[in-house]
């Protein structure tokens, strides 16, 4: 796997990763996001959805909902996992019509259901290291999303 890693200070860096993130990544991309209650996986979400012409004010955490569909340059499906009991609960839910929906997936708490995600996706990682700073650790493999990493380095400088 392709690993990058970002240090975004404040909200500004979450939104300027999140419109290269977006940009770097094929159609029909899964995105797994890792990260504590509060580490900015929506906020993350809707930069990559903004980024994409969805309007930003649109994207909320879809905790109760669970799945969240928005429409832009193309299709964003927002999936939180929190509120799931276990990975059949998941299952239920048909995650393979929207992997091979021809969107992009956002899988919130991707650690819940980990076993159910394809292989060949992006993982992102973000941990707090101040109350408005965040770190991303980015990683990328399998035939579509390996060359996801190298566009996001590019992009981001």
């Amino acid at each position: 796997m392709n690993h990058f890693t970002f240090t975004a200070e404040d909200e500004t860096g979450t939104a300027r990763l999140g419109a290269a993130l977006a940009q770097a990544l094929p159609m029909r991309t899964v995105v797994a996001l890792y990260g504590t209650l509060g580490a900015g996986k929506t906020r993350l979400v809707q930069a990559m959805a903004e980024a994409l012409g969805v309007d930003r004010r649109q994207v909320v955490s879809p905790t109760f909902v669970l799945i969240q569909e928005y429409q832009g340059r193309q299709t964003v499906y927002h999936i939180d996992a929190y509120r799931l009991r276990d990975e059949d609960e998941f299952l239920q839910l048909g995650p393979d019509e929207y992997f091979e929906s021809g969107g992009l997936v956002l899988v919130e708490w991707a650690d819940r259901v980990e076993g159910c995600l394809p292989a060949d996706r992006v993982d992102v990682c973000i941990e707090v290291t101040g109350p408005e700073s965040r770190r991303f650790e980015i990683s990328a493999g399998g035939p579509r999303c390996g060359q996801v990493v190298a566009r996001l380095r590019e992009a981001m400088g």
